[in-house]
């Protein structure tokens, strides 16, 4: 029989693990790479990568993410007061892991498997769909654990605390990471397009050569058949990224989105780069970059070993562009417009430069194949 010091140890330990995973877990919602380093980047992610895949509008992700932030945040930091805590904090707790689960199972049932970031921790400390729910059932345990060990008769206190913090934490999510009003897909360009010939594929041709003709001849001569020119090239095709760059669909060319202060980023443009310095062909390449960290372009092209013509687009957008559920360093060949390959994200689908090397010294002939 644990004694009462005993167990007011154990309800505060359950107490803290909880209000720390609640805390955690907001907090990292509003972070890139180091807590509250870039909470629109992060925010905005969040909305893109797990509100819109349910549904929510443009209109509505914005308000519903920094709600729902706020909520995670004062659940945490409630479960450490006294003030209502086993009647009220306690079982909503629980109820908004509940949901959690739920959304999680119907995520995993609906993709077929345990792939991608659930988003609990942003992208801050990913987590897949599998490991995210056995970390909810856990704290489903030490919240039931929690609500025995309380004391049923105690005082409920001040509700105005709860309220307070509450609408507290929602405003405060609202001013550290304000809705911004929508903007145009692509706001600046600071490198001239330059037009480039070198990467159009000669026709091959296949004409027949006629014989000479004579005057004594001329009778016996049978027509020569000519036969048609055979073009080792895909039809044109509008790819849709005309709007920024205006010869992305003449000719072949890689296309990449990227965000100026990210590693896996800046490794592939400095693989490209070399590939580029070997290979005379080699299809002429534009950046898409993220506008998060533009300062950081200077660098990224210093790195790169080359300059490269692009276009800087508002998160969102980008987030749209690059293709639902995929992530950055993004590399897209096209040839006359039309998708050869398109590599994305650090994982299966990512850049691989041998695989890109030998794509781009195909024939059309053998890509069709």
């Amino acid at each position: 029989m644990a004694t009462i010091n005993q167990k007011s140890y154990i309800v505060w330990t359950l107490r803290i693990i909880v209000a720390a995973l609640f805390i955690v877990s907001a907090l990292a919602k509003l972070s890139k790479s180091h807590l509250l380093d870039s909470p629109y980047f992060a925010i905005s992610t969040f909305e893109v990568k797990q509100l819109y895949p349910l549904g929510f509008s443009e209109t509505l992700a914005p308000y519903f993410s920094r709600t729902l932030i706020g909520i995670e945040l004062a659940l945490g930091l409630l479960l450490l007061q006294k003030n209502w805590l086993r009647k009220f904090i306690v079982p909503i707790t629980t109820l908004l892991v509940l949901v959690f689960i739920g959304h999680l199972s119907y995520t995993t049932f609906i993709n077929g498997g345990n792939t991608g970031n659930c988003g609990c921790f942003g992208e801050l400390l990913p987590m897949t769909p599998i490991q995210a729910i056995a970390k909810n059932i856990v704290a489903i345990g030490l919240l039931g654990y929690l609500y025995y060990l309380l004391p049923n008769r105690a005082k409920n206190g001040n509700f105005w605390i709860l309220t307070t913090v509450l609408f507290a934490t929602i405003l405060g999510i609202f001013m550290i990471a304000p809705i911004q009003p929508p903007a145009n897909n692509f706001s600046v360009s600071n490198t001239v397009e330059k037009p480039s010939d070198s990467n159009q594929i000669t026709p091959i041709e296949t004409t027949k050569k006629l014989p000479k003709i004579s005057k004594d001849t001329l009778n016996e001569v049978e027509p020569t058949r000519i036969d048609k020119k055979v073009i080792n090239e895909p039809e044109k095709h509008k790819s849709g990224y005309a709007q920024y760059f205006s010869t992305i669909d003449k000719g072949r060319k890689t296309l990449c989105f990227f965000v100026p202060g990210c590693d896996h980023c800046r490794q592939a443009a400095k693989e490209l780069t070399e590939m580029r310095k070997t290979n005379k062909d080699f299809p002429e390449i534009f950046i898409v970059f993220m506008n998060e960290e533009v300062d950081l372009i200077p660098d990224f092209f210093k790195e790169a070993g080359a300059e490269y013509p692009y276009k800087i687009i508002e998160i969102i957008p980008f987030w749209k562009v690059l293709g639902n559920g995929k992530d950055t360093p993004g590399v897209k060949y096209l040839w006359n417009g039309n998708e050869i390959k398109y590599y994305w994200g650090i994982t299966n689908n990512k850049f691989n430069p041998t695989d890109f090397e030998k794509l781009i010294n195909k024939p059309f002939s053998e890509l069709k194949k």
